[in-house]
């Protein structure tokens, strides 16, 4: 079995791909699954050789305290650390990803892990050959 730690170099940190991925482009792909939206891209000049690195997003504006904003984080990276094994990204294909927040309050861990799942199979199972 292999480890299911998050590294360091699995963390989107990049201002400018981050910038890129919230801006409207063609090159940027979107999948909704309530209540988390993704919005990722493949990343072409990267110097990381993870195959995802991933941000997550909790909005001021949908939960006011920090600390439920803290706790829907932290469910919402326990579930990708879980399941980003059981969807691996084709070879060759480096990908960045923003996980969306975007309920109105605080969602149960079974809600986030079921949303998950969904995303990371579409961000998967994607073709990315018509997207070079």
């Amino acid at each position: 079995m292999s480890s299911l730690r998050l590294y360091k170099k699995e963390k989107l940190c990049s201002a400018t791909a981050i910038n890129t991925l919230f801006s409207r482009d063609a090159d940027n792909f979107t999948h909704a699954a309530y209540p988390i939206r993704a919005f990722w891209r493949v990343s072409a000049g990267r110097r990381s050789d993870a195959p995802v690195q991933f941000l997550i997003s909790v909005p001021k504006k949908r939960l006011r305290h920090a600390v439920d904003r803290v706790l829907m984080r932290r469910r919402i990276r326990e579930a990708y650390r879980l399941q980003r094994q059981s969807y691996p990204m084709p070879d060759g294909v480096r990908v960045d990803v923003v996980f969306v927040f975007v309920a109105s309050g605080l969602q149960p861990y079974a809600r986030i892990s079921k949303s998950m799942a969904r995303i990371l199979e579409a961000i998967s199972t994607h073709d990315y050959a018509k997207a070079d």
